[in-house]
């Protein structure tokens, strides 16, 4: 259980079947997630969550800090009021971060990460970082209008580089998703625990664990994929051409069917032993 107590986050839940959860990305929000969720709840009992202060969820209360470990508290504490002892996990960016963090704790049936944060090298994740803000001060400055991200080329070179595919985006929704982005105290409050930081106890994770990247991310560069690779217990990782660091949109059938197949495929297979030592 949580050690600490927080209120119930904005969440989206619909669809039957096993259940999913999925975590969005510093500064996002479940509604980027929108593309996929037709997909996914033909297979699943979806619950997409918004984390403290992201999207429409209050902020952590004064004194509560928003660290990794509090932030997959509160998504454990939206599992366990959902009735979901473990659950399929898909995580973006921050939220595959989160993600491993909860599969390290047993709440895993399978675990999907797409760009997860972490194991950056210093150079690395100063770059990444400095486009965050950036994309941040963008859209709190001069924010987009829908009349203008209706316009495909105008959508390319709006939509910021998160996106491997921008023009496939929904207008409607790149307003809403950068108002939010814009607006979130969490970002702020989050960031700080983001520099310098390196997810922990990657070599406990028992569940399987699907690895994700986008060719066209340039926020968490494709190469980090090896290192979480070697550092969990029989990781399966995927290059995906053309996908960028947020691609929901890019290519929701191919992410939707990667975590269902991989649910189905691998959720009843245990990972595998490590071959006992020889007798001395």
């Amino acid at each position: 259980m949580p050690a600490v107590a927080h209120s119930h986050l904005d969440h989206h839940r619909a669809g039957s079947g096993e259940p999913l959860v999925l975590i969005h990305g510093i500064g996002h929000t479940w509604r980027g997630w929108k593309p996929m969720l037709p997909l996914l709840e033909q297979s699943f009992d979806v619950l997409a969550v918004d984390l403290p202060g992201h999207g429409r969820s209050q902020p952590f209360p004064p004194g509560l800090e928003s660290t990794i470990d509090a932030l997959a508290d509160s998504v454990e504490q939206e599992m366990d009021a959902a009735g979901f002892g473990t659950a399929h996990i898909a995580g973006n960016s921050l939220g595959g971060w989160i993600t491993l963090e909860l599969a390290r704790r047993g709440r895993a049936a399978t675990a999907t990460a797409i760009s997860p944060a972490g194991l950056a090298l210093p150079r690395e994740q100063a770059l990444g970082l400095n486009i965050l803000r950036a994309v941040r001060w963008i859209a709190r400055s001069a924010p987009a209008t829908e009349e203008q991200l209706r316009n495909p080329v105008a959508r390319t070179l709006l939509a910021g580089p998160h996106l491997g595919k921008p023009w496939k985006a929904d207008p409607a929704d790149l307003v809403e998703q950068g108002e939010m982005f814009a607006n979130a105290p969490g970002f702020d409050a989050t960031l700080p625990y983001l520099e310098g930081q390196q997810p922990r106890g990657l070599n406990e994770i028992e569940c399987p664990v699907l690895l994700v990247w986008g060719t066209k991310d340039v926020v968490l560069f494709p190469r980090q994929g090896r290192r979480f690779e070697r550092l969990i217990p029989d990781a399966e990782l995927r290059y995906v051409k053309g996908l960028g660091h947020v691609p929901m949109s890019d290519d929701p059938e191919y992410l939707s069917e990667a975590i269902a197949s991989f649910a189905a495929r691998r959720a009843a297979t245990p990972r595998r032993e490590q071959p006992a030592a020889a007798p001395v």
